[in-house]
């Protein structure tokens, strides 16, 4: 007998939810599986009749970049009530539905476990009331249940993200940098009013990201009473300093160390009383909700969606309900009830007021995270130990410029500063040891960097050989460098290797390094993730989205390249995101078979009403086949049947303000690599020197040897030998088919 699943969206709506739904339903076809949307939530398998139906593989089709739940999601009563739990288990018995795939909440995650607990008792009951035949009874004794977490609040144990979170952030961080313009306009300070119910995840990430001036969590209220006081003098010492604005964010489960709220109304009075300024509140609301998704909510719902079809299909009667969620780069699962059981225990904290239970529960990154915030807002360092030797750091961005670069200078530069030390900005890259073209920074000089594109320091691909190093030995002494952190890609990265190597023959090399991942092709050593990969794909997804808007109106096939050089991961995942046929990548290479079965399928596809298509094309995937060529042969062999353009995005991939994901790695790896730089100066003492590169591998930071490098590394290729995400490439193959080919083997 065929396998049906139900798929239901509960509770508040997320951006994502779309996705996860097209995922589960092409998923489950693929596998031979039936799946019916249960529309409305729970109210819809309360209510059965027309509110559970099947859908098919093209009724999910276009949705992808569109925000909410096309299935819709409702409150419902009923369903926490058993009676009204038994007529939901009669209306899916009646289409012999036992396995559900649930996108919602904790509430609504609960909500469906405790109907797995009791699918067996309402099985016999209605057998022997006559409401369902004995014989779908006998097919039917147990309930499979799998939960994806579609939230912006990012509040659910086991899981890193959920789904909505990070293009919630997305809304409040261009908010905060809409209001950060106009507010230094007018020298204006500003309270915004994020969501998140007890969670603070969004307002310190969106404060972090936005560059606010103060940010007011429930986790982690001020720890004085007299707060507001605190709150006034730090802001009123950042004008004296030379900010012409101040932002405060505020949780709207904000709350001081006695439980008692703290509401934006409440800071705009403070503010204005104790300040004597012009305070304006802006809520965001619920438009932290809408809109399209972002690329990574896009990504992160298909995986999730993917994998719980496959934990769906192979449940055991008596295995428990799990959760499906993200450990670093990884769809990792968890029993339902255990990450519930965690959700609740941090708000019990929170209510208890034990808020180190809280912060402790929220995890390291949380934390770190917060510690890291509340020394980027204050408006001066603080006063250097007496007995501290201040140590001579320099930073330098190298490579070409990537979104986040600018975010983490300033977070290693204020760490620093505030550490004691003397922080030297190095402009042009490597180019600017070569020319001795150095800077020393005071706190206010990387003011309003945490939300600028580019590089302001300015980048080169220069690396160094010959009389460069002598210069550049020069400049070391000259400067009495002690520690060099290089913020960049890969020429950054050989550049710090050739200063390493040579160290025996230029003594002034003998320093510690630390390289730190900035670049948009994603294809460093020693990291699954690069500082501005993730605006590069936003970048990506945004323009794809108006280019397919075209293509549907004119029956068009469009050609898109996109950078990355010899690494595939721009293309795979955009093609991911934005539901591509088929994305040509450098490691798979293109051959003339490819070409004819992409036009067979293009064909085939417009021949039975397809509107568009979509190929995602990576600009090192073959020399000969070019986006041109390609473009041409199509467009040749379509004839009357479809239209072909090309769409070369090119630097507009590098450019813009950086995505909030991006900010935030930029920020996590800047204050650990400049804590380890501090460390390796410390121990080293002038007597040796350490060479590493930080980065994130399954989700959390590790330091790797500049020695290692060449063994991690494809050198021709100028890419990591072993690639994380091309793990993914049967997924998105899969789901943009023009419709199922059943496949019998995991996917």
């Amino acid at each position: 007998m065929v396998k049906r699943i139900g798929v239901l969206t509960s509770g508040g709506d997320a951006s994502g939810m779309n996705a996860a739904v097209r995922a589960v339903v092409r998923a489950g076809l693929a596998r031979g599986a039936e799946v019916y949307a249960i529309y409305e939530g729970y109210q819809g398998m309360v209510d059965g009749g027309e509110r559970i139906r099947p859908l098919a593989w093209n009724d999910v089709g276009g949705i992808l970049h569109r925000g909410g739940t096309i299935i819709g999601t409702a409150r419902c009563a009923e369903f926490r009530e058993r009676e009204g739990r038994k007529r939901a288990a009669r209306n899916l018995l009646l289409r012999e539905i036992d396995a559900l795939v649930v996108i919602g909440g904790d509430g609504s995650l609960t909500g469906a476990n405790l109907l797995r607990q009791e699918w067996g008792d309402f099985v016999r009951e209605l057998a022997q009331a006559g409401e369902v035949p004995q014989e779908v009874a006998d097919r039917h004794p147990h309930l499979a249940i799998v939960g994806l977490v579609g939230s912006i609040d990012n509040d659910m144990a086991g899981t890193d993200m959920t789904i909505g979170a990070d293009t919630a952030l997305h809304r409040i961080t261009e908010a905060i940098d809409a209001i950060n313009s106009t507010a230094a306009s007018h020298q204006r300070t500003f309270v915004v009013e994020v969501m998140g119910r007890g969670c603070g995840y969004l307002a310190l990430m969106g404060g972090l990201s936005g560059g606010a001036d103060w940010v007011l969590i429930p986790e982690s209220p001020p720890d004085v009473d007299d707060w507001e006081d605190k709150m006034c003098e730090v802001l009123k010492a950042g004008r004296a300093a030379g900010r012409r604005d101040s932002i405060v964010v505020v949780a709207e489960g904000a709350r001081d160390r006695h439980g008692k709220p703290i509401t934006s109304q409440y800071v705009q009075q403070v503010l204005e009383q104790k300040l004597g300024v012009d305070a304006r509140v802006t809520i965001l609301g619920h438009v932290q909700r809408g809109g399209a998704p972002s690329a990574f909510d896009r990504n992160l719902s298909t995986l999730c969606g993917v994998a719980a079809v496959e934990e769906v299909l192979n449940a055991k009667p008596d295995s428990p309900a799990y959760l499906i969620g993200l450990r670093g780069n990884r769809v990792a699962r968890t029993p339902l009830m255990e990450c519930v059981e965690r959700t609740h225990a941090i708000n019990a904290a929170i209510q208890a007021n034990d808020y180190d239970k809280a912060m402790e529960l929220r995890g390291t990154s949380f934390r770190e995270a917060f510690q890291t915030l509340r020394t980027l807002v204050r408006a001066l360092p603080h006063m250097a130990h007496p007995d501290l030797r201040r140590r001579r750091l320099a930073v330098l961005t190298a490579g070409a410029p990537a979104p986040g670069m600018n975010t983490a200078v300033r977070v290693a530069v204020r760490l620093g500063l505030d550490k004691g030390h003397t922080m030297l900005a190095v402009r042009h890259g490597f180019q600017g040891l070569i020319d001795d073209d150095i800077q020393e920074c005071a706190w206010m000089t990387v003011s309003g960097w945490a939300t600028m594109g580019g590089s302001e320091l300015g980048v080169s691909r220069e690396v160094p050989s010959g009389a460069d190093l002598y210069a550049i030995a020069r400049t070391i002494e000259r400067r009495q460098i002690e520690g060099l952190l290089v913020i960049g890609g890969w020429s950054g990265y050989q550049a710090a290797m050739v200063l390493h190597r040579e160290r025996t023959n230029f003594p002034a090399f003998n320093i510690p390094i630390v390289c730190l991942p900035a670049t948009i092709d994603n294809n460093l050593p020693g990291s699954e993730l690069s500082v501005g990969a993730d605006t590069a794909l936003n970048n990506i997804v945004e323009a794809v989205d108006k280019i397919k808007q075209s293509a549907v109106a004119t029956r068009r096939c469009f050609v898109v390249e996109v950078m990355g050089r010899q690494c595939g991961y721009l293309a795979l995942m955009s093609a991911l995101a934005t539901g591509a046929e088929r994305a040509y990548l450098a490691e798979e290479g293109i051959t003339l078979a490819d070409l004819q079965a992409d036009l067979a399928m293009l064909s085939e596809g417009f021949r039975q009403g397809k509107r568009l298509g979509l190929i995602i094309r990576n600009e090192g995937a073959n020399p000969i086949y070019t986006t041109s060529f390609i473009t041409s042969l199509f467009e040749e062999e379509g004839g009357n049947l479809f239209q072909v353009r090309q769409a070369i995005l090119g630097h507009l991939q590098q450019g813009g303000d950086p995505s909030p994901f991006d900010r935030i790695l930029a920020t996590r790896l800047a204050a650990l690599a400049i804590a380890r730089l501090q460390e390796l100066v410390e121990s080293v003492d002038g007597n040796g020197a350490i060479a590493e590169c930080i980065g994130l591998t399954g989700g959390r930071i590790q330091f790797t040897s500049l020695e290692d490098v060449p063994r991690l590394m494809d050198m021709e290729r100028m890419r990591p030998k072993q690639q994380w995400w091309m793990d993914l490439r049967s997924i998105a193959r899969m789901l943009a088919q023009p419709g199922p080919q059943v496949v019998t083997k995991s996917l």
